[in-house]
């Protein structure tokens, strides 16, 4: 069993050595890393108030993967916060384009467009990465890779752009499935239509059941 558990966390080295999507951490802790989305198509987005309140009163550590079209709609917010020692902004494209259909300038143009927004608002460098819609292929993977950027997506997808899905649901299927070195995904542009009421609820329980929330920073190097 001990020889099973090792060959694992050398598996798991190697892969975050040697690039590709990042959906969990190895981790022997219960450790968890929180991540949200927001970005902005054609309808204007802002954060979602009661939520992003509620991330800074209890200082939780969280990443934020935010977009152009959303970060320019929101710079004043995100100076602020760009501040704070347990929110990291990170890097979701400037347009929020499908990458498979861009062409290799289109995409380098993207992310460092938004990569230079997100400095020059909070003065710090973005290392990680997200792709619009979880969409990616083969080359647009290797473009990211090569310009430096960690990708990271999420363990399992928590559902709350779905309007039909019910806070009792959004929390349940949290529970279920969080596990040590779980990367966890909502989204705090107002499209996660029921997280404002389940995230608290999810906080409680998954701090009493002993997971400690950790940046993304943290965890992967």
């Amino acid at each position: 069993m001990k020889f099973i558990i090792r060959a694992i966390i050398i598996i798991s080295i190697l892969f975050f050595t040697f690039g590709g999507i990042i959906h969990n951490f190895p981790t022997d802790e219960k450790l968890i890393a929180i991540t949200f989305d927001a970005c902005e198509t054609k309808t204007p987005a802002y954060f979602d108030k009661a939520l992003l309140d509620f991330i800074i009163k209890n200082q939780i550590p969280v990443t934020l993967f935010l977009s152009g079209k959303f970060i320019e709609r929101n710079k004043e917010e995100i100076k602020k916060i760009g501040q704070l020692p347990f929110i990291e902004i990170e890097n979701h494209s400037y347009s929020h384009s499908d990458f498979r259909l861009l062409s290799k300038d289109e995409i380098l143009n993207d992310i460092i467009k938004n990569g230079n927004l997100i400095t020059d608002l909070t003065g710090k460098t973005s290392v990680f990465f997200r792709f619009p819609y979880g969409y990616y292929d083969k080359k647009s993977l290797e473009i990211i890779e090569k310009s430096g950027y960690k990708i990271v997506h999420w363990s399992f997808e928590s559902g709350d752009p779905d309007k039909s899905l019910t806070k009792e649901r959004l929390v349940r299927n949290t529970l279920i499935k969080t596990k040590r070195g779980s990367i966890l995904i909502f989204h705090i542009n107002g499209r996660g239509w029921k997280t404002k009421e389940a995230f608290p609820e999810i906080m409680k329980i998954l701090t009493e059941r002993g997971y400690k929330p950790v940046l993304l920073k943290d965890v992967i190097r």
